[in-house]
């Protein structure tokens, strides 16, 4: 009937002809794909065999039929869903002589585990405010931020991932001047987009401010964007936390020049293997970023993962004053 909304029995229908050229030896096939959230979707699955072996050498073939009718099921409106299953099976005996494409069953499902987090989502700041309480119990003061790149997308998504892309700007409690340290403030706020339950990237990372021959308000600055951009490599590896703590220091980044005397960056556990706690989904390490100067590093073995025994013996040869 004109004016109909396409429905299940469309995309059966529709289905059956697209999935009906299976390749030789399928017995089954089955799909599950979600609808578009956050600006992405997901198709997987495809034909297998007796064995439950993959079978299907195209199946991009097979893609682009689901997304289509995943696309139109989701146009027509009607009751909500996120999520399309879809099964075939070859038609039976004696059909398949008649060259019949198959049975084909689709079902579409509201799942609520899989909604992504929207740009508003309550636990991007319930992570900031877990950050400072962690730093005001270390007797740290928050004095504001030293840099803020959170230029978020329609998403909510910075390069690090979530909303927060900052660097905070930490003294003494007991007073400014002696003892400023820099942190990453977001690399731990749970990604926006997606539903899953992690603090981003699974750490934050602290600097101690390196003394120089320049006013300490351009210091900060210098120092603040060389965080934005270890912050970006760090959030871009994704799994950098884990890999300090498997080789206990990595020699990370090079540093430009106008950081000289420094050449590079080593990031290692803190010193006192201080965790920030209270986060949406748990806690995660705090690491601390040590930029050392070239002749430090000069053993650095280039096929050693990571750098790891130069990283590991720089750190011990300097040691680390007291916990940031």
């Amino acid at each position: 009937m004109a004016g109909t909304p396409y429905g299940i029995a469309d995309a059966e229908r529709d289905l059956r002809a697209d999935l009906g050229r299976a390749p030789a030896g399928a017995v089954a096939g089955a799909w599950s794909a979600t609808t578009m959230q956050a600006g992405h979707a997901q198709i997987s699955g495809g034909y297998t065999d007796a064995a439950g072996r993959y079978l299907d050498p195209e199946p991009r073939r097979a893609f682009d039929a689901v997304g289509a009718v995943v696309e139109r099921l989701a146009a027509a409106g009607g009751a909500a869903f996120n999520r399309v299953e879809i099964r075939w099976a070859p038609a039976r005996f004696p059909r398949s002589l008649l060259g019949q494409p198959g049975r084909v069953r689709v079902e579409t499902a509201f799942d609520p585990g899989i909604v992504p987090r929207g740009p508003d989502d309550p636990a991007y700041e319930a992570a900031a405010a877990a950050r400072r309480r962690f730093w005001e119990r270390r007797g740290r003061l928050v004095s504001g931020r030293a840099a803020d790149a959170s230029n978020a997308n329609m998403y909510g998504q910075t390069k690090w991932f979530g909303p927060h892309r900052r660097i905070l700007l930490l003294r003494p409690a007991g007073g400014a001047g002696e003892g400023v340290v820099l942190a990453t403030d977001g690399l731990s706020t749970p990604w926006a987009g997606i539903p899953d339950p992690e603090n981003g990237v699974a750490c934050e990372v602290a600097l101690r401010l390196p003394d120089g021959p320049a006013e300490e308000a351009e210091r900060v600055r210098l120092w603040a964007n060389i965080l934005i951009s270890l912050g970006d490599r760090v959030a871009d590896g994704h799994r950098v936390a884990r890999d300090v703590a498997e080789h206990g220091a990595i020699l990370f980044s090079r540093l430009p020049a106008e950081c000289a005397p420094f050449a590079h960056v080593i990031l290692a556990g803190a010193a006192d293997g201080a965790a920030i706690a209270d986060l949406p989904f748990g806690f995660v390490p705090l690491l601390e970023a040590v930029p050392v100067t070239a002749a430090e590093v000069a053993d650095d073995d280039p096929d050693e993962a990571w750098g790891a025994g130069t990283a590991r013996a720089a750190i011990a040869r300097r040691g680390r004053p007291e916990p940031l």
